[in-house]
C-alpha cells in the first residue's frame, strides 16, 4: 500500500499507457487468438519465453520494446513461433494491428490526467511500445514528457528508464508517482525511488491517486460538483 509522505509530495503523475490509458489488452489479445485460431498454449508459452521473469535480454519481445526489432521482423517471428490449432497459417503481415484492434481509450483515465494538469501536476507517458501507433493528438496535449521505450533503447522494468523520466520531468523520483497495470514494472518504479500503483481500472485508480494529492482530490471534487 501506498501512503501520503508529507515530506516529499506527489509532484508529477507518470502513466503506462497499454492497459492503462486504454481499455484492458487481455481481451483485445484473446479475440486475436480466436480470430486466428491460435493456440492459447503456445501462445502463453511463447509469453513465458519471450517476457517472462527469466526470459532473456535479447528476446524478440525486450529487443522490441528497446526499439532493436522492426515491428515487420517482430511478427515474422511470432507468427513462426506460434501454432493454430487447426493447422492454418499464421499471416504475420499485420499481426500486432490485430493483436491491438479492439483496444480503446479509457476517457476516465484521459480525465484524470486533464485534473492533474489542471492542479498544477507535472505529467509523463511512460510506454513499452510494441510498434504500436499512439494517438498524439491526443496525448500530446496532456503530458509534459512522452518517454516510449523504443525511442530511448531501454525498457520497463529497468531502473533506468524511470529514473530518465524523472530527469526529464525535472523532479527527483520520490516525487512521482508512477501507474501501470504490469506488476513488474510497478516493482521497477518502486526500486528506483518511485512511488507507484498497480492499475486494475479507473474505479480504483481515480481514488487511489486522489487520496495520495490532496490537490488533485480537491480538483476532482470541483470538476464532480
Amino acid at each position: 500500500m501506498v501512503v501520503e509522505d508529507s515530506q516529499h509530495p506527489v509532484r508529477a503523475l507518470v502513466v503506462d499507457y497499454g492497459g492503462v490509458l486504454t481499455t484492458p489488452i487481455g481481451p483485445s489479445f484473446a479475440s486475436w487468438l480466436a480470430a486466428d485460431g491460435i493456440d492459447p498454449d503456445a501462445y502463453s508459452e511463447m509469453l513465458r519465453d519471450w517476457l517472462g521473469r527469466d526470459a532473456p535480454a535479447d528476446s524478440p519481445v525486450h529487443r522490441l520494446e528497446r526499439g532493436e526489432l522492426r515491428v515487420a521482423e517482430f511478427n515474422r517471428l511470432l507468427a513462426a513461433r506460434l501454432t493454430t490449432v487447426d493447422g492454418r497459417t499464421i499471416v504475420p503481415e499485420g499481426l500486432l494491428d490485430r493483436a491491438f484492434a479492439t483496444v480503446r481509450p479509457d476517457a476516465d483515465m484521459l480525465d484524470l490526467l486533464r485534473a492533474a494538469r489542471a492542479a498544477g501536476l507535472r505529467t509523463a507517458l511512460l510506454s513499452n511500445s510494441w510498434g504500436n501507433s499512439y494517438p498524439m493528438d491526443v496525448l500530446t496535449p496532456l503530458f509534459d514528457v512522452l518517454v516510449i521505450s523504443g525511442e530511448v533503447g531501454m525498457r520497463k522494468p529497468d531502473e533506468r528508464i524511470y529514473r530518465h523520466t524523472a530527469d526529464r520531468l525535472g523532479l527527483p523520483p520520490r516525487q512521482c508517482l508512477f501507474l501501470d497495470d504490469a506488476q513488474p514494472n510497478v516493482d521497477g518504479a518502486i526500486r528506483s525511488g518511485m512511488r507507484a500503483l498497480l492499475h486494475t481500472d479507473s474505479a480504483a485508480t481515480i481514488p487511489a491517486v486522489a487520496g495520495l494529492v490532496p490537490e488533485l482530490a480537491e480538483e476532482l471534487r470541483e470538476g464532480a460538483s
